[in-house]
């Protein structure tokens, strides 16, 4: 079955992120090799998501809520990478991005540890996240997870689990231009912003300790991330996974999807604003060189969305200590070999906050 140029580029660019982040291999495999089209890919996805979706409701109904959140939780995470980048037709892609929602909203207090839906005050509106406490913690330090250009909260489990079992609590948010925000808020170069508005949420928080913040960001999250950190000091530890130094240095490389996603989740009307509107998401001008917290950086080497010499150049200029792992045989984020980092970057971040190591 011969597959158009579109379905080609997706499918090898994101095999491992999906497989490593909750899809199971033979979903991904079958799905993908019934679809010939990049027209039919969110449908198609749908379709197989309402099979976990289906097994979830009957277990809630039946009273195993346990296995209804992780049948759920699963729905959410194929509902979320059917609207992936399907930004060329946008009721589709919303409708599938509102399964998402409503899939991980039924699972949230049925996960072990539960998980609270929490609502951020940022600029007369508001930023959905979810707030997730290590089971028995009585105020642990906690650490804020930013997605990337169009991740968003309901992929960030499998990110997040090492973290928990480590005993950081996690808030996952969807910034300006992510997932529940991109209707509300274009994509946002100085994330400084919304993070301070987080940060500031965590501070009227009793359920955590308000002195021991982390920050975690994944693909364009690893630039918002180091970003944030540069200017909001009330972070004692930033944790940057394959991002940019300069979003649109990278413009003419990036995958035509990628563009096109960033379009829209930008709130422009062409590809040529799109471009200059890139320009403003930069670690240029001395910002990098405000990073003064301790910085871990993942790169990998084989990325062919953001090269691995930004993620060295971030760790060249900013002025506190950076732990930098670039995984030789790495493609973006590393995602093809997780076991490389994942739990190192939990252990190192366990360490910042004070946490005793396990």
């Amino acid at each position: 079955m011969s597959k158009d140029a579109t379905m080609e580029s997706a499918l090898s660019h994101w095999a491992p992120r999906m497989v490593s982040n909750g899809v199971m291999l033979t979903d991904f495999q079958e799905v993908c090799a019934s679809i010939e089209r990049w027209d039919d890919w969110c449908a198609a996805w749908c379709k197989r998501a309402g099979v976990h979706e289906a097994l979830g409701l009957e277990s809630l109904a039946d009273g195993y809520r346990l296995t209804a959140a992780e049948h759920l939780s699963r729905a959410a995470v194929y509902y979320h990478f059917a609207k992936f980048v399907f930004v060329h037709d946008v009721d589709q892609m919303r409708a599938a991005h509102m399964k998402a929602v409503e899939c991980k909203n039924l699972a949230l207090p049925h996960l072990h540890p539960p998980i609270q839906r929490v609502q951020i005050p940022y600029r007369g509106k508001l930023l959905a996240g979810f707030l997730r406490l290590p089971a028995g913690a009585v105020r642990p330090p906690v650490m804020i997870m930013v997605p990337g250009l169009d991740s968003a909260k309901e992929e960030l489990e499998a990110y997040e689990i090492p973290f928990l079992q480590r005993g950081i609590a996690t808030l996952m948010v969807d910034g300006p231009g992510q997932g529940e925000g991109e209707y509300d808020f274009p994509i946002q170069g100085n994330y400084e912003e919304p993070v301070a508005a987080m940060v500031d949420w965590l501070m009227a928080c009793d359920e955590v300790d308000n002195t021991r913040i982390g920050l975690w960001g994944v693909s364009l999250g690893g630039y918002y991330a180091p970003r944030a950190a540069a200017f909001e000091k009330r972070i004692q530890a930033c944790i940057g996974l394959a991002g940019p130094y300069d979003f649109g240095a990278n413009w003419d490389k990036m995958p035509e999807l990628t563009r096109e996603a960033f379009r829209v989740r930008s709130h422009c009307k062409t590809s040529e604003e799109a471009r200059k509107y890139a320009g403003t998401l930069t670690l240029k001008d001395g910002v990098a060189q405000q990073i003064s917290c301790p910085l871990f950086l993942l790169t990998g080497k084989q990325d062919r969305i953001v090269p691995w010499q930004d993620t060295q150049r971030v760790a060249d200029e900013a002025s506190g200590p950076v732990k930098l792992m670039i995984v030789e045989d790495g493609n973006h984020i590393a995602n093809n070999r997780p076991y490389r980092w994942r739990h190192q970057s939990a252990d190192w971040m366990a360490e910042q906050l004070g946490l005793p190591r396990k």
